[in-house]
């Protein structure tokens, strides 16, 4: 059986910052595919590098003091780092759209939920500029009652600042799936809202994915969410990603001690005490470590680790669950795991 070409492919891709007083080395040779309709997670630590990756991804880094120093980024099998301008607007206006974690910042407030709604309609696609003031005006409303928000037609004269946060991040999700995009990218859609509320928004984006079938992208912190919604997970850590599996086998067996780290960290039902998370922080990205990256804050840490750059383990599992792991631990040379598993690329 041939495998499945992926929507989105990321190959070795490396991200700098040229800041005051050096360059910020962020991303670090990640490789990372999104295959066509599935729902694949991204987790990690404030400031890993989950959110640049996406950006990368859209070409909405700014630059400077952004550069790619490599790696190479397939949408649809194109080449996104060799898009002209004009590819990249219809890229985002028909092929990926992102939902950012503020929608506050995201909706401009000095434009009307319809002027904003309606301009991202009519650049969507060059079809929809031939459409009219009313025409373009349903499409707003269709946008917004898909997102089950009550009385479209005075939100369309609302601003912003008139609207709840939940009511804000329904338009940002609206305006999203308007275009009918190929890939949607969640970048942490319930952040700035309550838990109740929160909720409604999620399972809102969750029932619309599988409605239309798109492929998806979820950024997020809160490992319940992405245990309900994926079926994926990659985990990155100070711009490396660390393991991948799919979702259920990754929660059922996490191999990387950043993984079990991050399990360990939630709260649980049953009680058993607070969690004293993972001690120490992450790696300043001006100055990274040669070997691992996490291995200041490993308990596992072998001489090793702070050598040499871990290569992605492959680990033997059910068939098509394919657990990838980048760590030491799992190298048959190091005779300390259970798991039979084999070196693939970097």
């Amino acid at each position: 059986m041939t495998q499945e070409t992926p929507l989105l492919d990321i190959r070795d891709l490396s991200v700098h910052f040229h800041v005051y007083g050096g360059v910020l080395k962020v991303l670090d040779r990640i490789n990372f595919h999104v295959l066509p309709g599935e729902r694949v997670g991204l987790v990690g630590e404030t400031g890993c590098g989950k959110t640049t990756t996406m950006k990368t991804i859209l070409r909405v880094l700014p630059s400077p003091p952004a550069n790619i120093p490599g790696g190479e980024i397939f949408f649809q099998e194109r080449d996104v780092l060799k898009m002209s301008q004009r590819e990249l607007v219809h890229m985002r206006g028909q092929g990926i759209s992102m939902i950012f974690q503020d929608p506050t910042a995201a909706l401009n407030p000095v434009f009307s939920i319809g002027q904003q709604l309606t301009a991202v309609i009519r650049y969507a696609s060059p079809e929809n500029r031939n459409l009219n003031k009313n025409q373009l005006r349903e499409r707003a409303l269709q946008a917004l009652r898909q997102v089950a928000l009550a009385d479209p037609e005075r939100l369309l004269d609302s601003y912003p600042v008139q609207l709840s946060g939940g009511m804000r991040q329904r338009v940002c999700i609206g305006m999203a799936l308007a275009t009918q995009p190929g890939l949607l990218i969640a970048d942490e859609p319930g952040t700035a809202l309550d838990v109740t509320i929160q909720d409604q928004v999620l399972r809102l984006l969750q029932n619309l994915v599988e409605q239309r079938g798109n492929s998806f992208i979820l950024i997020t912190h809160t490992l319940g969410i992405v245990r309900q919604m994926t079926d994926r997970v990659y985990v990155m850590y100070a711009g490396n990603m660390v393991e991948v599996a799919p979702t259920r086998r990754l929660f059922t067996n996490p191999l990387h001690p950043y993984t079990q780290g991050l399990m360990d960290a939630v709260p649980r039902l049953t009680g058993g005490g607070i969690s004293e998370g993972i001690p120490g922080r992450i790696p300043d990205y001006m100055d990274p470590p040669s070997g691992c990256r996490f291995s200041s804050r490993c308990p596992h840490a072998m001489p090793v680790c702070s050598r040499e750059k871990p290569p992605v383990f492959r680990v033997e599992g059910p068939a098509d669950e394919s657990h990838e792991v980048a760590c030491f631990l799992y190298d048959d040379a190091q005779k300390v795991s259970n798991y039979k598993a084999e070196a693939v690329p970097v």
